[in-house]
């Protein structure tokens, strides 16, 4: 790899996530890749943890910044939809960065065989999330949609705590 895209991809690890400003874009997976094209422009491709995820427009600007000020020359950001953005992309660093955050990690991934189907109205039983402030399994869904459209909104039955988790897809 040359000097020039080692200086962005350093540069790049540390643009973290304008709404969980604990964890890096790399780490949730937004970060899809860097590389020189034909025209030996450097291109940063990030994926929308959704579609219509509001922060897309912040972490462009973001990546945008780093690039300039790790001086890599001509550069661009790409948005990519396709393949679809998921939980499975997050590290294992970055869902022990949200756990620590208070925000619980997706429970499931589906490269280890234990895809979830994404349901678009919510199941008969709601599954019990691990609470990440003491850990208990007794938890409660209180609303299908969190902080975020890409979180939950739980509340922890035993430290009665509120906290988001992840949804897995």
């Amino acid at each position: 790899m040359d000097a020039r895209l080692r200086r962005a991809r350093a540069a790049l690890e540390a643009v973290t996530d304008p709404e969980i400003p604990v964890v890096t874009i790399g780490e949730l997976g937004i970060l899809r890749d860097v590389q020189v094209d034909e025209t030996g422009t450097l291109v940063a491709t990030i994926t929308p943890t959704y579609s219509g995820c509001p922060a897309m427009d912040q972490i462009a600007d973001d990546v945008g910044h780093a690039l300039q000020a790790a001086d890599v020359g001509p550069y661009r950001v790409r948005s990519v939809l396709s393949p679809a953005w998921t939980t499975d992309w997050m590290t294992a660093e970055g869902r022990r960065k949200l756990r620590e955050f208070g925000i619980a990690p997706p429970m499931h991934r589906a490269d280890a065989g234990d895809a979830r189907a994404i349901h678009l109205v919510r199941p008969a039983q709601a599954q019990h999330v691990p609470c990440p402030q003491c850990g208990s399994q007794d938890t409660v869904l209180v609303s299908a949609f969190g902080s975020t459209a890409c979180k939950a909104l739980y509340r922890c039955r035993a430290c009665r705590e509120p906290f988001d988790y992840f949804k897995p897809y």
